[in-house]
């Protein structure tokens, strides 16, 4: 009797067990091949600067001055996608999204040119001495969200970061290479980007809005759409951490 009730337990624990497994279906292909843009081999950098209170007048200031010339100088093989302050979220913050033309031989030149440049070290330099801490991200975009091209404004800017459960990026891209057509009526994407350098399993979407009330009435507009709700449903799951900010483009910044 009580060997037939152990062999009893073990096979409702194995059971149990098994509804909170995820078995993800091996793969013969890097996520990357199968989720980038095939036409384009562009890699991004999002970079995260945490700037002391005091200071955030003078760094954008010094960011105006600097980052333009990077950006227009043509020996230098990237592109300035956006640069803004944080609004809502994380205070007193900066986020630049860099193009890199040529992927990481574009990025490498990049650097290693910068690393040359008087003025650049000089601005590292001034730099440094405004920021409490800093992190940066390289990435890849998907392949069936828009390319991320300058814009007029005024717009705010909504940066959305999922952090995905380990595996679960395929299924990410499945599910919202169908979701996106419901968000497109009122050309609020912007661009959608996947790490592959920093921390990993990260996506991270970027839309437009006139203002905060127009992204209101425009997420709930969604949830009217066939189909939106069965899609998120299914994302969710992937999720661990999620996190929303709302920016405003510096003066420069193509993405206005």
């Amino acid at each position: 009797r009580g060997l037939g009730s152990s062999a009893s337990r073990a096979r409702e624990d194995s059971w149990l067990k098994s509804l909170f497994v995820r078995k993800v279906d091996p793969r013969k292909d890097a996520h990357s091949n199968l989720l980038a843009k095939r036409e384009t081999s562009s890699l991004y950098k999002l970079q995260f600067h945490n700037v002391k209170p005091e200071c955030l007048e003078a760094y954008n200031k010094l960011c105006q001055e600097v980052l333009p010339k990077i950006h227009e100088e043509k020996h230098y093989p990237c592109a300035l996608v956006g640069t803004w302050n944080t609004w809502y979220g994380e205070q007193d913050q900066a986020v630049h999204l860099w193009r890199y033309e040529g992927g990481y031989p574009a990025l490498n030149e990049v650097m290693s040119k910068l690393r040359q440049n008087k003025e650049f070290i000089e601005f590292r330099k001034e730099r440094g001495n405004m920021l409490l801490s800093r992190k940066n991200q390289l990435l890849l975009e998907f392949s069936f969200w828009n390319e991320p091209v300058p814009r007029d404004g005024p717009n705010i800017y909504e940066l959305r970061s999922y952090q995905l459960r380990p595996g679960t990026m395929i299924e990410w891209g499945n599910y919202w290479a169908r979701a996106i057509r419901f968000r497109q009526d009122s050309n609020e994407a912007v661009g959608g980007f996947f790490s592959q350098i920093g921390q990993l399993y990260m996506v991270h979407h970027l839309w437009a809005y006139k203002d905060l009330q127009t992204r209101e009435d425009i997420r709930n507009a969604a949830w009217h759409k066939p189909g939106w709700d069965e899609l998120v449903y299914y994302t969710v799951p992937l999720i661990q951490e999620m996190e929303s900010r709302i920016m405003i483009p510096l003066k420069i910044s193509p993405l206005q």
